[in-house]
Parts: structure tokens; C-alpha cells; sequence
């Protein structure tokens, strides 16, 4: 059986995810229901992959974390395989855990572009139909604060 390969690419971020259709769901052969493997090439950066579990971690990371940009909540954010630092001038410095306990954490400092690129990607994937991903569970609560006018 062959597995399927679609990549996701934006300025300096391509995002490729391979994996196969799960026939006992009638998916199409053209489509990816179990993810095998995914990478994620940053320009200039090492390469980042892992399992369909790892990838579920980082893409609910990436989202929580621009969001609280967006809504200038911008804030330290750390979970099991991935911690987020926003820095002064204005960049994003990342922290990568493996799971495997002697390789150590991956560092890397990201710009807003390399950062908005990352999410393009991810709503790239998001949006291709081929890709049967549940992203209801990955999108972060927004805790949005309420704006009082005064008349």
C-alpha cells in the first residue's frame, strides 16, 4: 500500500504530511486518515517531525500561542513537546522537547514572519479536505476580554 504525501508550503515554512487512507472509514485513496509521519522545514533551521500525536501538540501550541498575540496577550506558553518564549524585540524563541529522554531540547528563534508562515501552513492543512485531521480539539479557547464604551 502506498502512502500519501501532501505538502503545505509559504515563504520560508513548508509543512508535509504523509500517511495513509483508512479504508474500514471509506476514505478515497487519495487521502491521509492516519498520519504516519509529518515534518515541518523551516529556512535555515533544523527539520521537525514526529508522529500524528507530536503534531496535534505543536499545532494546538502554534494556534494558543498566536493568539494570545493576537490579542495582545502575548505570553509565555509550555506544554509536554514544545515552550514558547516571546523575547522583547520581538521575537519567539522556541523550545522543542523530544520524547526520547537523551536528546535534548531543540532551540530555535523565530521572527513574526517565520512564525505567521508556520501558521499559514497549519491553515493550509486545515483547510484541505484530503487530510482528515479533527481540529475542533486543537483549536485553543479564547478567553476574549469585554470592551466597555462609555457614551
Amino acid at each position: 500500500m502506498l502512502q500519501n504525501k501532501y505538502k503545505f508550503n509559504q515563504s520560508s515554512v513548508s509543512l508535509e504530511i504523509i500517511g495513509l487512507p483508512d479504508y474500514s472509514k471509506d476514505d478515497k485513496k487519495d487521502s491521509i486518515s492516519i498520519i504516519s509521519q509529518w515534518k515541518l522545514s523551516i529556512v535555515n533551521r533544523p527539520e521537525i517531525e514526529g508522529n500524528a500525536n507530536h503534531l496535534k501538540i505543536i499545532i494546538r501550541a502554534f494556534y494558543e500561542y498566536a493568539t494570545s498575540i493576537l490579542l495582545e496577550q502575548e505570553k509565555h506558553l509550555e506544554t509536554e513537546l514544545i515552550e514558547i518564549i516571546p523575547n522583547s524585540n520581538g521575537s519567539h524563541t522556541f523550545f522543542l522537547k523530544s520524547t526520547k529522554a537523551e536528546v535534548n531540547p531543540l532551540k530555535m528563534t523565530l521572527g513574526n514572519a517565520e512564525l505567521s508562515d508556520i501558521i499559514n501552513c497549519i491553515d493550509q492543512l486545515k483547510d484541505f479536505k484530503n487530510i482528515k485531521l479533527d481540529f475542533s480539539e486543537l483549536i485553543p479557547e479564547i478567553a476574549i476580554k469585554k470592551i466597555k464604551f462609555k457614551n
